[in-house]
């Protein structure tokens, strides 16, 4: 299955971007730390899903509309009282040129919704946030969270015909993650 070979084959950069976010969370201290948080995430999938639309629609991926990111992050920036930022530009994003490398890009999009729960849950105590207050995003589909990545995973898994395609898929979805941590990287400054 595709799906479970990403997750092995992607493990390194997964890991690496991932300590990093988590270390910049847990220094959070204020509402306008947190949002600095989430521009760079608003930045880096508000693009990356402008791309990703160009070869993702619904009729390839039926809840694919319910699936956007950006216009959570855009009303969780607002409500801490900021202004999103401009999108990052297109050669901080990996490439997109077809429908498999789409899919490797949003598999690290869907992935990003698995620990919202705790990072909303850990955001909410640190900044004594209410009534979900700056948390749409991670809270991302709620309930329904674990349902949607099966989801999404059985129409991942469909994708590639032959092990050529599935490479493809890797590769793009390695490419996120090295791109989302050098995004993170270049724009840190704003968070300190």
């Amino acid at each position: 299955m595709l799906s479970e070979k990403l997750k092995t084959e992607t493990l390194s950069n997964h890991q690496q971007l991932e300590k990093k976010l988590v270390a910049q969370m847990k220094a959070i201290r204020s509402e306008a730390d947190y949002a600095a948080l989430l521009q760079l995430f608003y930045t880096y999938f508000g693009a990356l899903e402008k791309r990703i639309d160009q070869y993702i629609t619904p009729a390839i991926l039926a809840d694919y509309a319910d699936r956007r990111k950006t216009e959570a992050l855009a009303k969780d920036i607002s409500d801490l009282g900021a202004e999103p930022l401009s999108l990052a530009p297109e050669t901080s994003l990996p490439p997109i040129n077809n429908q498999l490398e789409a899919f490797g890009a949003l598999y690290v999009i869907e992935g990003s919704t698995l620990g919202g729960k705790i990072i909303s849950k850990m955001m909410a105590q640190q900044l004594a946030l209410e009534n979900n207050k700056g948390l749409s995003f991670f809270n991302g589909y709620a309930d329904k969270s674990n349902e949607m990545w099966e989801k999404f995973k059985e129409s991942l898994n469909l994708q590639p015909k032959s092990s050529v395609e599935e490479q493809t898929v890797i590769d793009s979805a390695n490419e996120t993650f090295l791109k989302f941590k050098q995004w993170f990287d270049h724009n840190q400054a704003q968070l300190s």
